[in-house]
């Protein structure tokens, strides 16, 4: 795994993410991220994470500054969950 994706990943730890979408991006509470990721745009996907979906329990990370740094990483991340090419949840980087 590339550096910058690896960041995602660690983001995604960090921010816990995993409480609401499942260990495996699956879903859970919140919505199988690897079937959103499918249609969602990177713009859309910024806003949610910025902006929260409250009326569906998706909180903001917008004041975040961890996630916001890194929104990029992180959208690769869960993008190539989405895609498949990244095929484990847990990643190690490239050695």
């Amino acid at each position: 795994m590339d550096a910058d994706t690896l960041q995602g990943f660690r983001t995604w730890r960090a921010a816990a993410c995993d409480r609401c979408h499942g260990a495996n991006q699956e879903g859970m509470v919140g919505p199988s991220l690897i079937e959103s990721l499918k249609t969602l745009s990177r713009d859309e996907f910024v806003t949610v994470v910025r902006d929260g979906r409250l009326d569906k329990g998706m909180q903001s990370f917008g004041s975040d500054q961890r996630v916001m740094d890194n929104i990029d990483h992180l959208y690769a991340y869960l993008k190539g969950r989405s895609d498949g090419a990244i095929t484990r949840a847990r990643v190690s980087a490239i050695e």
